[in-house]
């Protein structure tokens, strides 16, 4: 099968080395195609920059789409001996759009991607010139997946063990076959998702060690996170909530009105919160909107960035 990243950007598969939270240097695994204004797609918790594969041609006609994998996911550095800290991602993906430009940015997120972009919005409002967020975990409860909760509650030196014995690799076929039971079930139309979609999607889990442990870690990040929130201890998703009206670029939201994980209500409290920003529902879309609701999303992308000045 064709490298999904050769296919897909002029120069393939990329790297870019920042600092992390930590100090440390880590690889950034990222592709570009097109010119004009920087437009970075940010992936959701366990994806990688494959789940834009309906984005980035259309978008690269009108800029220059930088797709990225977070620190941990898809091909980017999987650091095994340090436990990452909460907040981490915000800074990475600040140093990662400091390094890969120098004018203010268009930062499009889904899901985890989404609440980023809320963050780094607030801490560093120079670098984003527009925000569009996409079923953003803003107001979230709970974990909203089954998996989420088994792999927030396993001690992470189980998954090393499991990781270090390669069984994704060695039960190749049943975990292709359950992740796609799983993402089909965040699709409207779950047809759409093919054989080769299912192969890529599973690729990190399968062929790259280390991607198991480091999911594990950022959901129990996020547990702790729900669970400070809701005994009223100091958290990193109540100062994202108080803040968001110091957002003062405009943002577009746009929100799944089947998304099963986090209502469209959600949606609209966050519009009522943000001053500058326009909210869309998507119909008939669950939560994996840049999958099964491609068309629509760039369109409503790019009427956004017109209708701002930014195209």
């Amino acid at each position: 099968m064709k490298d999904w990243w050769q296919a897909t950007f002029p120069k393939g598969r990329q790297s870019l080395v920042i600092s992390d939270v930590h100090g440390y240097p880590v690889q950034i695994a990222y592709g570009e195609i097109g010119t004009g204004r920087p437009l970075f797609l940010l992936h959701g918790m366990g994806s990688w920059s494959y789940n834009w594969r309906y984005t980035i041609a259309p978008l690269s006609k009108h800029f220059r789409v930088i797709c990225f994998d977070a620190k941990g996911f898809g091909f980017s550095d999987k650091p095994w001996l340090r436990r990452e800290k909460n907040g981490h991602q915000v800074i990475e993906l600040e140093r990662i759009v400091q390094a890969l430009c120098d004018e203010p940015a268009i930062i499009v997120g889904e899901s985890i991607g989404a609440l980023i972009s809320l963050a780094l919005a607030q801490k560093n409002p120079q670098l984003v010139g527009r925000l569009v967020v996409i079923n953003a975990p803003i107001f979230t409860e709970r974990l909203p997946h089954w998996a989420m909760e088994i792999l927030a509650q396993t001690p992470i030196e189980v998954l090393q063990a499991i990781d270090d014995l390669r069984l994704a690799y060695l039960f190749a076929p049943l975990v292709r076959e359950v992740m796609a039971i799983e993402r089909r079930k965040v699709l409207f139309d779950p047809s759409i998702l093919t054989q080769e979609d299912v192969y890529w999607i599973t690729y990190p889990f399968i062929e790259l060690p280390g991607t198991l442990v480091k999911v594990a870690e950022e959901l129990q990040i996020a547990a702790k996170e729900i669970k400070h929130w809701q005994a009223n201890k100091p958290n990193m998703l109540t100062q994202i909530q108080e803040d968001l009206d110091r957002i003062n670029c405009p943002t577009l939201i746009l929100w799944g009105d089947r998304d099963s994980w986090f209502p469209a209500t959600h949606g609209e409290r966050l519009h009522k919160l943000i001053p500058s920003s326009q909210f869309q529902i998507l119909d008939n879309c669950c939560h994996d909107a840049s999958t099964g609701a491609a068309k629509v999303v760039n369109q409503s992308i790019l009427k956004f960035l017109q209708g701002t000045n930014f195209l």
